[in-house]
């Protein structure tokens, strides 16, 4: 048959094909000219979509004045010179950010984060694996989902938590080990975080969460306590199983508290506080001494010559406030004797059976800052040390209703005397602090990294054999200090007990009347 006795369609095809292809091209043009109408149309359904499900969540007495509100602003703008035009270009502008195509930024998002465990789980690799095992859960160019079982991202497209499965032959048991895994998994996570990491040596896993910064709205008050115990500051969530009402400015809300109990009944009496410069030891030893008064009666013994607890003279339960060595010494020489006084008379009250008498119930404060200053200028004296004067109360203040609180800088710990690294096992280090000075200070190692900045009063605790805690003091500053603000001035003044004696020369206030 000749072809050109065919119809033009079994010919050559041609114009079919040249048809479909102007088809597709026409299909193209027009999308692409119209895609902004799509995007603003869909952003438009959305906003009326959020509208629509907020008025349904507004109660029935509010849909009224919602409603002449927003007459009201239609009315105004519609007042205003060029009102409309601009209102109508703002929703536009809205509805095409609301509309925009977020399929493609999502998987960009999941291959991102899939990239990031990837090379995760490459790093940990030479450290998760050896040559002789024939089914390596971490190898190279393995599948990271095998080994992380679970996993989350912050807004900001970085890793909030991770739970990871290591193989049973990693030394789980050693802490080098562990901390080489730590600091691993802390670079790679993101630097300027603080980590917290679980490790469950009975299943094999390890759970890496990032912590919130603790709060440090928190400034000085009365918290409700027990009598004997006292808070050194707040803590995590979870760590502890209680909490307490605390007013932060704007209103009441509860936070964990690190507890610490005092008394006959503590199995940690006394209390070391070290820090680095400016780290807010002063700022704990303040908020102690407040609480304490509420309690029982303080003497407070200045080595660093300040003047930090001068806001303190005078006031009914303050026995005393020194800050020269000669001072101190006679303070600390009568501290002596009312700890062995109140012994002599507990044991004779017990030998009696006679309940014990009331001063000797009452609690007795000493409060001692920078005691190494005061060492070092009794010896250019030719005076006796003031840290060995410390050995009595230390060593019977539990028995004697007696608490000891020493301060010191993290610099000067070598400088302190035995009686005072021994007996005060109670311990708070605060300041930008490393895992390794965790260690030393406080004997274990924190559960948590070290932050990278550290907010004045911020830190660690440790209550003897207990866990190491992250902590945050309560703002508590010197009420006389000038870059003292008028709120956090007026919370000091206000918990200090009246003024029920004359002030007396230093060395002298109520001392005499207890040497008896």
């Amino acid at each position: 048959m000749d072809p050109r006795q065919l119809p033009r369609t079994l010919a050559g095809g041609r114009p079919v094909a040249r048809g479909q292809e102007l088809a597709r091209t026409a299909a193209d043009s027009a999308a692409d000219i119209f895609h902004p109408l799509l995007v603003i149309a869909r952003g438009l359904r959305v906003l009326a979509a959020a509208a629509w499900g907020k008025w349904l969540e507004t109660p029935g007495d509010r849909r009224g004045p919602t409603l002449l509100l927003a007459a009201s602003c239609a009315v105004i703008v519609a007042l205003v010179p060029y009102g409309p035009v601009l209102s109508g270009v703002v929703l536009m502008t809205v509805a095409a950010w609301a509309g925009r195509d977020r399929g493609r930024a999502d998987e960009a998002a999941r291959e991102g984060k899939g990239e990031r465990l990837q090379a995760l789980y490459e790093a940990l690799v030479p450290y998760f694996s050896v040559p002789e095992d024939p089914a390596p859960l971490y190898a190279h160019d393995g599948d990271w989902e095998q080994a992380f079982t679970d996993h989350a991202f912050d807004h900001r497209g970085r890793l909030a938590s991770l739970e990871l499965r290591y193989p049973p032959y990693f030394t789980d048991g050693e802490p080098e080990a562990r901390a080489r895994i730590e600091q691993l998994l802390r670079m790679k996570a993101g630097r300027g975080r603080e980590y917290r990491f679980d490790w469950d040596a009975e299943a094999n896993r390890l759970h890496v969460h990032v912590l919130p910064p603790l709060p440090s709205d928190i400034f000085a008050q009365r918290f409700v306590t027990a009598p004997g115990e006292t808070v050194l500051g707040f803590t995590d969530p979870g760590a502890v199983p209680r909490t307490l009402p605390v007013f932060d400015g704007t209103g009441r809300r509860d936070e964990p508290p690190v507890l610490w109990r005092t008394g006959p009944r503590s199995t940690e009496p006394h209390l070391l506080v070290l820090g680095r410069p400016a780290a807010g030891t002063g700022t704990l030893l303040r908020s102690l001494v407040l609480q304490a008064l509420h309690q029982g009666d303080v003497v407070a013994v200045d080595g660093s010559g300040s003047g930090e607890f001068s806001f303190l003279r005078g006031r009914d339960g303050v026995l005393a406030v020194e800050s020269s060595p000669s001072g101190a010494l006679a303070v600390l020489e009568w501290a002596v004797r009312e700890t062995e006084r109140r012994l002599i008379t507990a044991d004779r009250a017990r030998r009696q059976g006679h309940r014990l008498p009331a001063d000797v119930r009452r609690p007795l404060w000493i409060v001692v800052d920078r005691p190494t200053a005061l060492s070092h200028l009794a010896a250019s004296e030719g005076r006796a040390d003031p840290q060995g004067l410390l050995q009595v109360p230390l060593r019977h203040g539990r028995i004697a209703s007696v608490t000891v609180v020493v301060g010191e800088h993290l610099d000067s710990m070598e400088l302190l005397a035995e009686p005072v690294l021994t007996y005060a096992r109670a311990r708070v280090l605060l300041g930008a602090v490393t895992d390794e000075q965790v260690r030393t200070v406080l004997g274990a190692p924190p559960r948590t990294t070290p932050p990278p900045e550290a907010p004045p009063g911020r830190g660690y605790a440790r209550l003897g054999s207990g866990p190491v805690h992250r902590i945050q003091v309560p703002a508590t500053p010197d009420p006389y200090d000038e870059d003292t603000s008028d709120d956090e001035r007026a919370a000091v003044l206000a918990l200090l007990p009246g003024t029920g004696h004359e002030h007396l020369p230093p060395g002298e206030a109520a001392v005499p009347a207890r040497t008896s």
